[in-house]
């Protein structure tokens, strides 16, 4: 049992897994927890207006899923009546187990936000630290919920990917070391507005006790690490693509160096690996895209501070698998590669996915759940890469604009979703056809980074990537037949 929650009402706002993984955790702390989900049958309650007449059955606590804005009526209920609202990994903060074979403290976190590249940055972090001997787990956003890592004993330090979602509850949580990889415009419907995005980016720094990574090329990043209240001795340690000073991590030609935490750093930069080892990473041209090379020099910041030592960042990156639907080469077909990053579900990662092809190479598959998000950015700064866009999904609007306005001589097909044939399956046959007729030498690449969320019409990015890659393989049992611009016979 524990006295902060033994006999007191929780309410669990949310059943998805981190919920569901909250409710156990509280339960076996002696709570008494009532259930709350729209769309769970198993759910205490299931009825917003009358949980919120019934002034929330009594809850002394609120932990939240990160689905539900601010705005829902069950939170602003619990703010009307002064109900503390928590998200999971606050919960997990307060509910930390001592390590079992340690010093009597629970295991460090070291976390990592950013609007795109979280996911891959967690899990170099992950195979550092395993390459180092460290007992661990990437948790969080994508993975095991931070709640049933945070109770295990057997853990030395955790590696925990946050949402701004996760992280607008989190009112404690003190980071070993924190990284915030980069800040674009997304989620605005949940935030409500770019600024206060961002501000819940920065709480991942509050309270940090050894250092705050950051990119050091983008003030809006670096702003966030200067307003950021920390532990006396938490120092800034930025990245870079280009040659460190000192107090950074970056890039001698082709070496990864460190100048942030090396005992010689101002006068020296130690050795923390090279491009090579990261060629697991590299696209269809064989060159690592620079936003890789920045997520590795995040993880590399943020195993550093925990104490690991440079050899074990090069072990642990050049034995790092990449993760699923981030720019994976599913298929080439007549010369064409097919390229899978349907995990680019907003115009930062999209514009980075796009970056890493050479100039009018890329027939772009785009579109999807918009999330109030503007494009014109993004073509503007792309366009050159394009050689034709196939559009799907609800919000094409947006991104059709934006093309006419910036890239108007780009040709583009629209698909909608009304047809008996799979709407990924039409994009990839007009994809082929837009790929056709390049001239011989010039390599050609279908690419879906749709820059969109997927929930319009697939459950989630990995369905939309796995349709893309039944898509391309069935297009080897069709190579040579004719078919119209929309993907008909």
């Amino acid at each position: 049992m524990d006295a902060r929650f033994d006999g007191r009402t929780v309410l669990v706002a949310g059943l998805g897994v981190s919920g569901r993984a909250a409710a156990q955790v509280l339960t076996d702390r002696g709570a008494r927890v009532v259930t709350f989900d729209e769309h769970a049958p198993e759910a205490d309650a299931a009825d917003v207006a009358g949980l919120v007449a019934e002034g929330l059955r009594g809850a002394d606590l609120v932990v939240t899923s990160p689905g539900l804005p601010p705005t829902h009526p069950v939170l602003a209920a619990a703010g009307e009546r002064g109900v503390p609202v928590w998200s999971e990994v606050e919960l997990a903060w307060q509910v930390r187990v001592p390590r079992d074979g340690g010093d009597g403290h629970p295991a460090p976190w070291l976390a990592v936000t950013g609007t795109n590249g979280k996911t891959t940055t967690v899990g170099m972090l992950e195979s550092i630290l395993r390459a180092a001997g460290r007992r661990t787990v990437a948790v969080g956003n994508v993975g095991t919920p931070v709640v049933l890592a945070a109770v295990d004993p057997a853990l030395d330090v955790l590696a925990v990917e946050l949402s701004s979602f996760q992280l607008h509850h989190t009112h404690s949580m003190s980071a070993q070391a924190a990284a915030v990889l980069n800040v674009a415009p997304d989620h605005l419907d949940w935030h409500g507005s770019l600024a206060a995005y961002a501000a819940d980016k920065g709480r991942i720094y509050e309270r940090a006790q050894v250092a705050c990574v950051y990119d050091a090329t983008d003030p809006v990043t670096e702003d966030l690490v200067r307003e950021a209240d920390v532990v006396d001795g938490c120092v800034a340690v930025g990245f870079t693509l280009g040659m460190p000073g000192v107090g950074q991590l970056g890039l001698v030609e082709d070496v990864l160096v460190d100048r942030g935490f090396a005992r010689l750093r101002h006068t020296h930069a130690a050795e923390l690996g090279t491009l090579a080892d990261l060629a697991q990473l590299a696209g269809p041209a064989g060159v690592v895209p620079p936003h890789v090379v920045r997520n590795a020099l995040a993880a590399a910041a943020l195993a550093l501070a925990h104490g690991v030592d440079p050899v074990h960042v090069r072990d642990g990156l050049r034995g790092f698998a990449p993760g699923a639907h981030r720019i994976v080469t599913v298929g080439r077909v007549d010369d064409v590669a097919y390229v899978d990053d349907s995990k680019a579900t907003n115009a930062h990662a999209a514009a980075a996915s796009l970056a890493a092809f050479e100039p009018g190479s890329v027939v772009w598959i785009a579109g999807g759940l918009a999330k109030g998000a503007q494009f014109d950015d993004l073509v503007r700064t792309r366009r050159d890469r394009l050689r034709g866009v196939v559009l799907l999904g609800v919000d094409r609007a947006p991104l059709r604009e934006a093309l006419a306005r910036h890239a108007p001589d780009i040709p583009v097909i629209e698909l909608d979703a009304g047809d008996t044939e799979p709407v990924m399956t039409r994009a990839v046959h007009s994809a082929r056809r837009l790929a056709a007729g390049a001239p011989e030498g010039v390599p050609v690449t279908v690419l879906l980074a749709p820059a969109c969320a997927s929930m319009d019409q697939f459950t989630s990015y990995a369905a939309r990537g796995d349709a893309f890659a039944a898509a391309v393989r069935s297009l080897h049992g069709e190579v040579g037949q004719e078919r119209q611009p929309d993907g008909r016979p």
